[in-house]
């Protein structure tokens, strides 16, 4: 299988992945790769990238990767959608134009950060003070009309598993 990625990069700690997606078929390959690791299961990820930047489309594509079927839509109005995956459930927030804390606690986003399963947000900059501490933080800056520079970012234990497990399948998938 032709590699769909370039540029990947990783330190030495592996608390910090570069990835240059050049197209949406590589974002689909990335997300397959996310989807496979265990560490995930209970994550929280956040999702950093201005309007555009793809940050839906990944979820998307995660969602599905995880055996979502369906439509995956984005939660920019409702703020957050829920699933079931294959393995666990999963929660998509879009923060976007949250702009009340009593909103935090009126929805019951409190128990759904207690309670197992992935936690996704979009623009958790907005929900900033309410949002416990991410696992996983990924951002992302659209280069050009289809590519993307990546930047994952381990801030966990829970993180670092889910940052070196992909950092072993970019590095298999390198060598192929």
């Amino acid at each position: 299988m032709p590699i769909v990625e370039t540029g990947v990069k990783s330190n030495p700690a592996l608390d910090s992945l570069s990835l240059l997606w050049v197209d949406e078929r590589a974002t689909q390959a990335f997300a397959a790769r996310l989807a496979s690791q265990p560490g995930l299961a209970n994550a929280f990820v956040t999702l950093h990238g201005d309007l555009g930047a793809g940050k839906t489309t990944l979820t998307r594509h995660l969602l599905h990767a995880l055996g979502v079927s369906g439509r995956i839509k984005s939660p920019t109005y409702t703020l957050v959608e829920s699933y079931d995956t294959a393995r666990f459930a999963a929660w998509h927030f879009d923060f976007y134009r949250f702009n009340d804390p009593q909103e935090w606690e009126d929805a019951g986003f409190r128990d759904i950060f207690a309670s197992p399963g992935l936690k996704l947000a979009e623009w958790p900059q907005k929900a900033a003070g309410l949002l416990p501490r991410a696992d996983l933080d990924i951002a992302l800056l659209p280069e050009g009309d289809t590519a993307r520079r990546v930047t994952l970012t381990a801030l966990t234990p829970v993180g670092v598993s889910v940052l070196q497990g992909l950092a072993s399948a970019e590095s298999e998938g390198s060598a192929a």
